[in-house]
């Protein structure tokens, strides 16, 4: 029998709106994983974020991170593969935000392969806010003057703001390098009337991301389940095999759906793993990926 993988995004799929698992949920997986099942995930967030929402949970195999930037083993603690954005673009990239009066914060690995966030001081409501959502978040490091060091490889460049003031940013950065870049804006789940302005490289998305991720585990596309409720999911329904939207979805991820599913807050994704455990016994492998915040 050909392997099958289950993919399932975190913040307003696998998590409920408290950024928490339920104990359901929680015990579906890891019941998963104790049956030798292949449980993973995909976020946009980093691994430290990700850890401190999910890390009741024995994860085992690699992580699509970053919105598919990176693909990570947590297990060993090492760097499989990913998509850098180039140092120049980058530093380009800081420079137009900085016009405009915003510093973006700066998700990167270091040269021992460590995430670090680097940013300026932080005065405006959003990036605080961000900010003291992670305590004592070791990633995080604040500099004079923000840029991309030499040694470092850029992961992904996030504004936090207003609508109205990251438009601007958006749209000079795409002219600029809109063939070489993904750009990303979707509302913070968390901050009230903010928004997320993302920059990456061109292949930081789910879709190039979970294709990555397929080849280096040896699963075809074709025989992945995938679960997402939000547009950034779009690219991770455009290659996963089946597409399943949970009730809470996006108008968009639903229409792509093949299946819609009881809501985060439901826990849709767990019943339907566990509704194919009962199916498949013990020869299916489940893989799931995750959400918007890091």
């Amino acid at each position: 029998m050909k392997k099958r993988a289950y993919i399932t995004d975190l913040d307003g799929t696998l998590l409920r709106s408290d950024q928490s698992l339920s104990p359901y949920t929680m015990n579906v997986i890891t019941d998963a994983l104790e049956r030798d099942f292949i449980v993973t995930f995909a976020t946009a967030r980093g691994y430290i974020s990700a850890k401190s929402v999910v890390s009741d949970i024995p994860w085992k195999y690699p992580v699509i991170l970053y919105n598919g930037a990176l693909i990570y083993d947590g297990l060993n603690q090492t760097v499989v593969d990913g998509y850098w954005l180039e140092r120049d673009i980058s530093n380009e990239i800081i420079g137009v935000g900085r016009k405009h009066g915003i510093t973006p914060f700066y998700f990167s690995l270091d040269k021992d392969q460590r995430e670090r966030v680097l940013h300026e001081t932080l005065r405006r409501e959003g990036e605080m806010s961000f900010y003291a959502g992670r305590p004592h978040d070791p990633r995080f490091l604040e500099v004079n003057n923000l840029n991309c060091p030499p040694d470092y490889r850029t992961l992904a460049l996030t504004y936090i703001g207003l609508h109205e003031e990251l438009e601007p940013i958006r749209q000079e950065v795409t002219a600029l390098y809109g063939d070489v870049i993904h750009a990303h804006m979707m509302p913070d789940y968390y901050i009230r009337n903010h928004y997320f302005l993302e920059f990456s490289h061109a292949k930081a998305n789910k879709r190039d991301g979970l294709q990555l991720w397929s080849a280096h585990m040896g699963i075809d596309l074709e025989n992945t389940v995938v679960f997402g409720d939000h547009i950034n999911d779009v690219g991770l329904f455009e290659a996963g095999g089946t597409r399943i939207a949970v009730r809470n979805a996006h108008e968009t991820i639903q229409q792509l759906a093949d299946h819609i599913i009881d809501s985060n807050e439901l826990d849709g994704v767990a019943h339907y793993i566990e509704q194919q455990m009962e199916l498949a016994g013990n020869n299916t492998i489940i893989s799931t990926l995750g959400g918007p915040t890091r």
